[in-house]
């Protein structure tokens, strides 16, 4: 007997490789994804302003990191001792306007260099609702009264000409995996919220058709129709388990990343272990030997100049030292 319908996804026409530079921008799948890649050793910037919820604060950021445009004064908003930008996540906030200012241009400045250096994008599209402050769609309401701003869903026809326009100017030459997040957003209520991720889903279909250089992976159908069942969710009903984000990256890996890299995977992996291992006695020899091993599975590494384990390296130097 079937009591599933798993899903069956084709290796994408783009794919990640150790040699290529990712910028990774949008909700909670984009971290979780992006958390899993820097772990093993890909060239990855995640969300350098914060988690994006919806198409066009995505396209924002995107606009904003290509002109280069630094964050002035005049951009911030103040309330209840905290300084803020409606651009930016609450963690860039401050409690003065010049240490609120260092952070968001720092942070402006990283991403104006990843989206220069990648040419691989991965966008995950949250939510279609947005809300607007004075005539422009915010990125975060900041804990700020709801009748502050105008609550709107965005037309299929706006993201893709949004969007449209993104690939005839900063994104020109670069490979987009775009995906729609399997996180519900229950604050809008089932019915919106399904009406909301069939706002995106189309969107994105229609970018993928019109871009070959843009593709679609199913991480809302993997989890809403493969997986399918409530024990796949954590504890507030909304965001995936542990156990949903394990297999959504497993498809993601085998779906996305180059038959090089996944090759390379296990061996990065295993040396994560080994610099994992907290020892009985750190002075034994065969603690010493695991540290050795270690740094020669580095060093069998290092010909390929995608992967940088400096840190780790004078880590297990340090501790070769120590232990005499």
């Amino acid at each position: 007997m079937i009591f599933r319908t798993e899903i069956k996804i084709d290796p994408l026409s783009v794919r990640i490789g150790y040699e290529n530079r990712i910028l990774a921008l949008g909700s909670c799948f984009t971290e979780h994804i992006s958390a899993r890649l820097l772990d093993l050793k890909f060239k990855v910037c995640s969300n350098p302003t914060g988690i994006l919820f919806n198409p066009y604060s995505i396209a924002r950021a995107i606009e904003a990191c290509a002109e280069g445009r630094p964050v002035t004064d005049g951009e911030l908003h103040e309330a209840g001792g905290t300084v803020f930008s409606y651009d930016f996540h609450s963690d860039f906030s401050a409690l003065d306007r010049v240490s609120a200012l260092e952070k968001m241009n720092a942070a402006r400045t990283t991403g104006a260099r990843a989206l220069s250096e990648a040419d691989r994008l991965l966008l995950t599209f949250g939510t279609a609702w947005i809300y607007e402050y004075e005539g422009r769609v915010v990125a975060n309401c900041h804990k700020q009264p709801s009748a502050r701003f105008h609550r709107r869903r965005l037309e299929v026809g706006e993201i893709v000409k949004r969007f449209s326009a993104l690939m005839e100017g900063p994104l020109r030459g670069k490979q987009i995996i775009l995906t729609v997040s399997p996180v519900r957003h229950l604050g809008d209520g089932l019915e919106e919220n399904c009406l909301s991720k069939s706002v995106l889903r189309l969107a994105t279909a229609i970018l993928a058709e019109r871009y070959p250089s843009i593709v679609y992976f199913p991480s809302f159908e993997i989890l809403n129709d493969d997986l399918r069942d409530y024990r796949f969710y954590a504890a507030d009903m909304m965001h995936p388990a542990q156990q949903a984000v394990e297999y959504v990256w497993e498809k993601f890996a085998e779906a996305a990343l180059t038959p090089q890299a996944q090759e390379l995977i296990p061996r990065i992996e295993s040396i994560k272990k080994m610099l994992a291992h907290r020892p009985r006695d750190p002075r034994s020899e065969a603690h010493r030997q695991l540290l050795r091993q270690c740094l020669d599975r580095i060093q069998s590494l290092k010909s390929n100049k995608a992967f940088d384990f400096g840190a780790e390296e004078d880590y297990l130097r340090r501790c070769l030292e120590i232990n005499l």
